[in-house]
């Protein structure tokens, strides 16, 4: 089965590549993340991804950055606490683009590694997930890749491939509230 994997960032891609790997699923990677601030930051993670990728020999899409589209969807939210509605919006603004471009491209099911992080709640996300997989007409992948000690295991990964672990979620609000 082909899976469309929206990654968030290295650190969390590990644990979540490894186990749908062992799934058997076909996994493209797509790095969607126009909340990350700033382009240097954006560039570093990708960099990381890519290293992922290349390790695990899959596939990687990388649309071009565009922190505009991601500024004009959350406008109005910029002030929110971290995990409020400014998040939401990130959250839901990441899964529907992954699901559009899995649905476009002919993939069975997409998913997402945000599940990976300590501070981010799976359940919410799968919510999500699940939603717009019915609003775009695409199977979603539900997962929590934290369970199971699967945060641990990332992190053993991240330093077995000596990636680096950012300190704050990706926009310039979380990187200010840091």
């Amino acid at each position: 089965m082909k899976i469309l994997l929206h990654i968030c960032c290295g650190p969390c891609s590990t644990v979540a590549i490894e186990r749908l790997l062992q799934e058997n699923f076909e996994i493209t990677g797509f790095f969607y993340n126009p909340n990350i601030y700033p382009q240097e930051e954006y560039n570093l993670r990708l960099k990381n991804v890519e290293s992922v990728v290349l390790k695990n020999t899959i596939s990687l899409i990388s649309p071009i950055y565009e922190p505009e589209k991601w500024h004009k969807e959350i406008k109005g939210y910029e002030e929110t606490k971290e995990g409020g509605e400014r998040c939401k919006i990130c959250i839901k603004m990441r899964l529907k683009e992954t699901a559009k471009k899995a649905k476009d491209s002919g993939f069975d099911i997409f998913g997402t590694t945000l599940t990976t992080g300590l501070n981010k709640d799976s359940k919410t996300i799968n919510l999500y997930g699940l939603n717009i997989a019915e609003e775009i007409g695409i199977q979603f992948y539900l997962a929590d890749f934290k369970k199971n000690a699967g945060f641990q295991r990332g992190v053993v990964l991240s330093k077995e491939i000596g990636l680096y672990r950012q300190r704050y979620c990706g926009c310039v609000y979380s990187l200010r509230s840091k």
